[in-house]
C-alpha cells in the first residue's frame, strides 16, 4: 500500500508544533514515536499528544530521546529561553516555515565582536547558500528541511 505524503505544516512557533512538524516530516505516527520511547498501554500516545498540543513540556532528556528517534538536532525542538543567543538561529529557521513568503534578510556588520557573532554570521551564510540551492532547485524541499532539522552550529570556525 502506498501512502500519500502530505507536506507538514507548522502551526506556530511553540515547542509542541515544532515536535509535531519534525515527526510528520519523518513520517512517524504518534504511536510509533511513543513505542520507540518505550511507552506502553492504551494511552501510550497521550504524552506525545500533550507535548505536541503544548499541554506538557518534555524534560531535556525526553527532548533528546525524541530528537534521537527523529534523527534531528535536539536544538531544533528544544524550548527556547533565549538565554543562549544561538536560540535565535533556530527561531529564524522555524519562522521561515511559519511564514514561507516572508523574505528574511540578515546581514551582519563587518565588525564581528565575539565568538557568538562569528557563529551567527557563519549560520547566516550557510542558510543563505541552502536557500539559494532550494530556490535554484539544486536541492528538494525535503533536502532543505532535512538540513534545517539536523543543522548544528559549527564552533571553532
Amino acid at each position: 500500500m502506498r501512502y500519500l505524503y502530505l507536506k507538514p505544516t507548522l502551526k506556530d512557533l511553540t515547542q509542541g508544533s515544532r515536535i509535531a512538524f519534525a515527526r510528520q516530516f519523518r513520517r512517524f505516527t504518534q504511536d510509533e514515536v511513543s513505542e520507540k520511547l518505550g511507552l506502553t498501554g492504551e494511552s501510550k500516545r497521550v504524552n506525545i499528544t500533550r507535548y505536541e498540543k503544548g499541554e506538557r513540556t518534555p524534560k531535556e532528556d525526553r527532548v533528546i530521546e525524541i530528537a534521537n528517534i527523529l534523527k534531528i538536532n535536539p536544538s531544533s525542538i528544544e524550548k527556547y529561553d533565549f538565554k543562549n543567543p544561538l536560540d535565535i538561529v533556530y527561531l529564524f529557521m522555524w519562522l521561515e516555515e511559519l511564514y514561507p513568503k516572508m523574505n528574511i534578510d540578515l546581514t551582519m556588520s563587518e565588525q564581528l565582536q565575539n565568538k557568538v557573532d562569528v557563529l551567527i554570521d557563519n549560520f547566516i551564510k550557510e542558510w543563505h547558500q541552502m536557500k539559494q540551492k532550494r530556490e535554484n532547485r539544486e536541492i528538494s524541499y525535503e533536502e532543505y528541511i532535512e538540513w534545517k532539522l539536523t543543522f548544528q552550529m559549527k564552533e571553532g570556525e
